[in-house]
């Protein structure tokens, strides 16, 4: 589904969900929530697409995913080359442990409902625009 009305200002997500259906049901919750979405396979992807984009304002990520990084050290790595874009982290598998999230990350089990994946953006949007 493709987004409606003006998408100029919306506030850009970085999706990255190696399972297809589960990723288009994200993504539909998020544009219906208002979102632009941008799409990752992997965590690879996902990086590619930072490096070359700007004005992504949270990632959200699986933590199980195919490539050379997973959900904790991705979270890591966006925290520490894009401080300012927010982190969520999610999984119906692996909950973290010390250490794997940075600090600024939030960390959300799966099954996430809708209203509360999008209120989890909502609130990192809202807290990395003060910092």
């Amino acid at each position: 589904m493709k987004p409606r009305g003006p998408i100029r200002n919306q506030p850009v997500i970085l999706l990255v969900e190696d399972e297809p259906l589960v990723r288009a049901t994200q993504v539909d919750i998020l544009r219906e929530a208002g979102f632009w979405v941008l799409e990752a396979h992997d965590a690879d992807e996902a990086f590619e697409i930072l490096k070359r984009r700007v004005g992504v304002r949270v990632v959200l990520t699986d933590v199980d995913m195919p490539g050379s990084l997973d959900g904790f050290e991705f979270s890591r790595l966006v925290a520490q080359c894009w401080p300012d874009v927010g982190v969520l982290v999610i999984s119906g598998k692996a909950s973290p442990e010390e250490g794997d999230l940075p600090p600024s990350a939030v960390f959300v089990p799966k099954p996430v409902y809708p209203d509360a994946l999008t209120e989890q953006i909502a609130a990192l949007m809202t807290r990395s625009a003060v910092t």
